[in-house]
């Protein structure tokens, strides 16, 4: 994206950050086993602690883990016990929240059901503060969950809103979106 400063580059691309999807507190799966209809689980929420109900394989951490690492961890709890040894996680409904601060008309927390890019969660947070706002230097601060680290990234949303820019960024879940005040000189 044209006026990135900083390293690595954001990932731009829906497809890619949906492949890194990361279960949390309040999404909604469903557990299925297509050797045993029997056992699979309704649609259910991950609890506030982090878990879920399994037939067979009792509480479940969910959270934090992919779609992909549940499944490979409910087959390691029960696969002994099935004829057919598979396992199908399904995401049926993610809530997340980012957050937008600075110079917006409504800073706070933007909830979304659906994947939301930067100036979505500005445009839900009233707008730019047209006449504080620098939009040359919009920060987004990650959070890494695994390594307990922020990755930061500066966006020009300027070229963006004047065309000259196409590449949408897409939010993660919470990912705290700055918009900075312009410097003036009095």
């Amino acid at each position: 994206m044209a006026g990135c400063q900083s390293l690595p580059q954001p990932t731009s691309s829906l497809e890619a950050q949906q492949a890194e999807i990361t279960l949390r507190e309040g999404d909604t799966i469903r557990v299925t086993f297509p050797g045993a209809p029997n056992l699979d689980t309704p649609a259910q929420p991950i609890r506030r602690d982090g878990k879920i109900a399994v037939t067979l394989a009792g509480e479940v951490n969910a959270a934090g883990l992919t779609p992909t690492e549940l499944q490979n961890q409910l087959l390691a709890k029960v696969g002994d016990q099935l004829v057919r040894k598979e396992v199908t996680v399904t995401v049926v409904s993610a809530t997340f929240s980012v957050y937008v601060d600075g110079s917006v008309q409504k800073p706070g927390k933007v909830s979304s059901d659906h994947p939301i890019t930067i100036l979505e969660a500005i445009m839900e947070s009233g707008g730019f503060d047209y006449e504080k706002a620098d939009m040359k230097k919009v920060t987004i601060m990650r959070h890494n969950i695994k390594d307990k680290s922020y990755t930061y990234y500066t966006l020009n949303l300027k070229v963006v809103l004047s065309g000259e820019q196409k590449d949408l960024f897409y939010l993660q879940p919470g990912d705290i979106v700055h918009v900075p005040q312009k410097f003036t000189w009095f």
